[in-house]
């Protein structure tokens, strides 16, 4: 039987780009959960459990995981055109001001730190500053990482800095995180396994409340995070 394991190289490539040391400033944004907080949507461990499990599910696994596929698959075809759609069609699905500026910025500082090591085809990227998941998926298709662990590793990314968000805002204690993650890893496989299955015309967002909490967070009088 054929193995299915990863390629070593190619894990610790994936260890790299999904590290919170990376230098791309994802620890300065919240995506809503501030203002959440501040309403009382999200008051405690169960809560902010509630909160991530709904934006992953129909966030991460409708809009930003099925796009990032489709990325992957244009680095690898070298497709121009695809990229610039995909990478269009994502930022233009980000529902306020806050979210795209989240999202540009993300993808700029992701691109200065490919160039650095030597991928230059960020370089292009740079202006007008891209999606994070245009540059996330060229650095693992030139990294060699498949498509399913690339999908796996950008959502672990994004539940790890939202859990690090949540233990500063609630607050949560360090032992309150560690659950956190591991519960929300539990509902990884299967969230990727339905991304790897969505439909073009499937693809979309259906969290309302991140829209409405990141749009008033805009206002919000006191803030500790830019989303």
């Amino acid at each position: 039987m054929a193995s299915t394991a990863i390629n070593p190289h190619a894990l610790l490539r994936l260890c790299h780009l999904v590290s919170p040391a990376l230098p791309v400033g994802a620890y300065a944004y919240s995506q809503g959960l501030e203002y959440a907080v501040q309403a009382g949507w999200v008051v405690d461990e169960a809560s902010t459990l509630e909160w991530l499990q709904g934006l992953s599910r129909h966030g991460l696994g409708t809009l930003d995981l099925p796009i990032l596929l489709r990325l992957h698959a244009a680095w690898s075809a070298n497709d121009a055109a695809a990229l610039q759609d995909w990478n269009a069609q994502l930022i233009a699905s980000r529902e306020c001001a806050e979210l795209r500026a989240e999202e540009r910025h993300l993808g700029q500082a992701l691109a200065r730190v490919l160039i650095e090591l030597e991928l230059h085809e960020a370089r292009s990227w740079r202006e007008p500053a891209p999606a994070f998941a245009t540059m996330f998926a060229l650095a693992a298709v030139r990294w060699h990482i498949a498509a399913a662990e690339t999908l796996s590793g950008y959502l672990w990314a994004w539940s790890e800095n939202q859990v690090l968000a949540a233990l500063k805002l609630v607050p949560l204690g360090q032992s309150a995180g560690q659950r956190l993650l591991h519960r929300l890893t539990d509902s990884m496989p299967g969230i990727v396994e339905h991304a790897l299955t969505l439909r073009d015309e499937a693809i979309g967002v259906g969290v309302i409340s991140q829209a409405l909490a990141s749009a008033l967070h805009e206002s919000q009088y006191s803030r500790l995070f830019r989303s």
